[in-house]
């Protein structure tokens, strides 16, 4: 509540009732407990942590939830309760419900399916759930890179090792959860990805890191997300040491929260401490003096989860510091008007008294169920597979007998498994007292169990379930070894569990010294699985077919067993650099690079141009299809072209080539291809392009930025994603030039055929009727003004020099143009070209149809245009009249914003034909990246 001037509402005026909105506490159980009223009551806690030991189910989340806002509304509360959770998904949910509450990938498991778009979906699902049953603060995005990915905890509940792959599903993440309607966190700031343990159990783990170390790498993630309006920052408590830099607590530093996350990243949402009731800062501080260095930090919220005494302490130091003069008023006031402004983006009394439960989970479950069932799917990743042993039907027969070997582990958080251990221990039974003793373990048959009734399910033959511990390979397994026809070997963390990793390797062994019984040498079929980390064993190339499920909870299980016989084709990649292990060996030769000169390298760029197009990944069409030297040379006044090459000088073969456009009207310059030999890749050649280009770019007057992707020439609109794992492999090659893939624009290239028998959309003519435009074609260049004025509502790169192409080839090139009646404005063009005009030798897609083709180009609607879709869809309707009165027999969209099927264009016949991702970033900021 604040006056509209900004000012506060004079109702904070009450200290007390000031102060509660600066603490976000927990408490212990399932019910509202006498403490936890009490802080809300007298206290005026403003937020609430809810664990999973509070929550039981939807239905009880929603009604513990209602009792307590309605605790603080009954209280005088002005504004709700931020009531904020834990939903990682994977192993990390707080709120578990096996019928209304749906299991989605880890972090690091939708990494692997390479969307974005999924990551987006499920994030919005994920939030809208939690949503029904009240909560309204999701404590996520995880936004940490894992420079020291191999020794780190937080192992799947990250993106990866990349830093604009953890930004681009970051940020994903966050707006799935901003759409459903929560306030997100950004978590753990400066990031626990590159943590050292060290000391200690009283030590906090420490970040060894300078800050332009980690400026460079682990806060790019936050940095992107602060940008695209993250609402809330958890600064975690772990140490940092480095040079000029000696912090206790990273929560408790100013110069971590004021100098680094406000003032040097901009961040202005609301800062929330890491839980304060962590033992070694209560053991060296004390909870109440931390609650003061907290806030003079920079902290809006502390946190203390669990201990009431704690939390008394807490608020005693808080009133302390401001009788003492430790912390000013106006402090505490700033911090008020953020946690003000964020609360009234995700909640309200009629928001928090009012959460539509189970009845909306109801209605939310099909199509959740559908959209978890798609992101496992998509998730379980085949790494290697060098001997062909997937899917097993491919190597076992009837008779044969598959092992399945699974280590000790506790299940999931987010599991029946776990629920089901959780009600055991409820209901006096003796077991989960052994789990209790040894937290790090359970029976392996309790947590596997159900996987091995999956691949029993799916098969006529037997499959033996065991498990293996520290103990090693014992009689019993290398006898069930010996009468399996393969063995399947479940891995969970075995960087961190090395017993599993020396089970595994002493079983391949075993495997591998397999004989017949004529005493010939044949190896055993082995699939290893890592059910985690898939770094177990992604480095080892002696594990011959290895696979990663990311996470081990049942619906992830049910989509393994269903790869591993064959019912659909695993299609998720290793996310971050770990898939490209070849760079650990492999050392960057720095080639000559020289100016292509026309008359010396033409000949030698079309022998170029035919090896990549007959490199290209089989069943897939090249973008160079149809191309040649000449569909890359614009030889237009307006836009400077300066192209390079690495050639053999003695026999003046071309291995690589880079096109560079500097478009001087918008001041972009721009990487319109880059290419290298099929068999020479790998060998830095496109590397030594690349940073030639760029040098040479950087040296234009103007150049203000540059764009990888040119719509002039129409050949590269950006970087390939047509191609599964190459999309992965292109976007991590760019990333480490320089380029932000995060902040990448898809856009493609389409293609009607069959226009012979075509006939437009039923309906479609009719609605085109009842717009309020009237559409004509013309051709030449007395047409040019009212054109090009047009066409400046719309500043991307190449737009002007498409369109004067056009004016000036009236004999092959038109203009159809949508006006408004009442005053003659143009408020949409496209350009329309058949294969004799000149804009066709920069689509080399015209040629590669392979029959009579005509063009359809470079749309602009006037932003003005309410029906944006409606408006496109007639000028292009109109285009494909134009080209099948031509005789044309195809139809060609060269660049259309979208994947796919944008603005419902299939419906008119078209499908994709080459997807991109376009990349724009400013020239001022780039940096070089040095050789290595």
């Amino acid at each position: 509540m604040a006056a509209g001037n900004g000012e506060l509402d004079p109702v904070w005026d009450d200290v007390d009732r000031t102060l509660g909105q600066l603490f976000m506490m927990g408490f212990e159980g399932t019910v509202v407990t006498p403490q936890i009223r009490k802080l809300i009551s007298e206290h005026h806690i403003g937020s609430i942590l809810l664990k999973a030991s509070n929550l039981k189910s939807a239905e009880q989340t929603t009604s513990l939830i209602y009792e307590l806002q309605k605790i603080a509304h009954d209280a005088g509360h002005p504004v709700p309760l931020l009531i904020g959770i834990d939903q990682e998904n994977g192993g990390v949910n707080s709120l578990f419900d096996d019928i209304y509450i749906r299991q989605y990938p880890s972090a690091m498991g939708l990494a692997a399916t390479g969307s974005r778009d999924l990551a987006y979906e499920v994030a919005k699902a994920t939030a809208e759930e939690v949503a029904a049953c009240g909560i309204n603060l999701i404590l996520g995005p995880c936004l940490d890179v894992l420079t020291n990915a191999r020794n780190q905890p937080l192992g799947v509940r990250t993106h990866g090792d990349d830093p604009q792959e953890v930004s681009a599903f970051g940020v994903a993440f966050m707006n799935g959860y901003k759409k459903a309607g929560l306030a997100t966190m950004g978590k753990h700031f400066p990031s626990y990805g590159s943590l050292e343990f060290l000391g200690s159990a009283l030590d906090v783990p420490t970040i060894t890191e300078s800050l332009e170390q980690l400026s460079l790498n682990a806060l790019v993630p936050f940095r992107n997300a602060i940008r695209e309006g993250l609402d809330a920052m958890m600064v975690g408590g772990c140490a940092m040491s480095s040079a000029g830099l000696n912090v206790m607590h990273a929560c408790l530093s100013e110069q971590v929260v004021n100098d680094l996350l406000r003032n040097e990243l901009h961040f202005e949402g609301v800062v929330i401490s890491d839980c304060l009731e962590m033992e070694a800062l209560s053991h060296n501080i004390g909870v109440g003096g931390g609650t003061v260095m907290a806030v003079n930090a920079g902290c809006d919220i502390v946190l203390l989860c669990r201990s009431y005494i704690h939390q008394q302490e807490a608020i005693e130091g808080f009133k302390l510091g401001l009788d003492n003069f430790n912390i000013t008023k106006e402090r505490v006031r700033t911090s008020l008007k953020r946690i003000l402004a964020m609360k009234a983006k995700c909640t309200s009394w009629e928001k928090a008294l009012n959460p539509p439960g189970i009845e909306l989970l109801s209605k939310l479950q099909p199509s959740h169920t559908m959209l978890s069932t798609k992101a496992y799917n998509s998730s379980v990743t085949i790494v290697r597979d060098k001997n062909r042993v997937l899917p097993l039907t491919n190597i076992l027969e009837p008779e044969d007998e598959l092992l399945l070997l699974t280590p000790l582990v506790k299940p999931l958080a987010a599991s029946a498994a776990a629920r089901q251990l959780s009600d055991q221990a409820t209901n006096g039974s003796p077991e989960p007292a052994v789990w209790e003793r040894s937290s790090s373990v359970m029976s392996g048959e309790r947590v596997f169990r159900e996987l091995g009734r999956s691949l029993a399910r799916q098969r006529n033959g037997r499959v033996l379930h065991t498990s293996y511990t520290a103990n090693g390979v014992r009689p019993q397994h290398e006898n069930l070894i010996n009468r399996a026809g393969a063995v399947i070997i479940v891995t969970a963390d075995a960087n961190r569990n090395l017993y599993q990793n020396g089970f595994t390797k002493h079983v391949s062994m075993i495997c591998n010294m397999q004989y017949t019984s004529g005493g010939e040498k044949r190896e055993k079929p082995l699939i290893v699985i890592a059910v985690s980390s898939p770094y177990d064993f992604a480095m080892d190339q002696s594990i011959g077919t290895y696979m990663c499920t990311y996470d081990f909870t049942e619906t992830a299980l049910v989509a393994l067993v269903k790869v591993l016989y064959g019912e659909f084709t695993a299609a998720g990649a290793l996310p971050g650099t770990i898939s490209q292990s070849q760079k650990l060996s492999q050392s960057r030769q720095h080639w000559l690079v020289e100016n292509f000169n026309e008359e010396r390298d033409s000949t030698g760029l079309d022998a170029l141009i035919r090896s990549v197009v007959e490199g290209a990944t089989p069943g897939m069409h090249s973008e160079l299809s149809g191309a040649s030297s000449n569909s890359l040379l614009l030889r237009n006044q307006d836009v400077l072209e300066q192209h390079f090459v690495v050639r053999n000088s003695s026999t003046q073969t071309l291995y690589g080539f880079c096109a560079t456009y500097f478009f001087q009207a918008t001041g972009t310059g721009v990487i319109g291809a880059i290419f290298v030999d099929p068999a020479r890749r790998k060998l830095s050649i496109g590397h030594s392009l690349h940073n030639r280009a760029i040098r040479t770019l950087l040296q234009r007057e103007g150049i203000k930025r540059f764009q990888l992707g040119s719509r002039l020439p129409s050949i590269y609109l950006g970087s390939p994603t047509g191609h599964g794992g190459e999309r992965k492999r292109l976007r991590s090659w760019f990333a480490k030039l320089g380029w932000n893939t995060a902040l990448s624009r898809t856009v493609c290239s389409m293609i009607a055929r069959n226009l012979s028998t075509w006939t437009p959309p039923e309906g479609m003519a009719r609605s085109l009727q009842s717009a309020a435009v009237d559409f004509d074609l013309v051709y030449g260049w007395d047409y040019a003004v009212g054109v090009l004025d047009h066409i400046k509502t719309n500043n991307r790169q190449g737009l002007a020099e498409v369109y004067k192409l056009a004016l000036m080839d009236p004999s092959a090139c038109g203009i159809i143009r949508a006006k408004r009646p009442e005053d003659g404005a143009i408020v949409g063009t496209v350009v329309l070209y058949n294969m004799q005009s000149q804009l066709a030798e920069f689509v080399p897609a015209m040629k590669a149809v392979g029959e009579l083709t005509g063009g359809i180009s470079s749309p602009v609607i006037s932003p003005s245009v309410g029906e944006y879709s409606t408006l496109l869809q007639g000028l292009i309707l109109l285009g494909m009249r134009q080209i099948k009165k031509q005789g044309c027999n195809a139809c060609i969209l060269d660049y259309m914003d979208g994947d796919g099927n944008p603005d419902g264009l299939s419906a008119m016949g078209f499908t994709s034909l080459h997807n991109f991702e376009e990349v724009s970033c400013d020239a001022a900021t780039w940096t070089m990246v040095p050789p290595s």
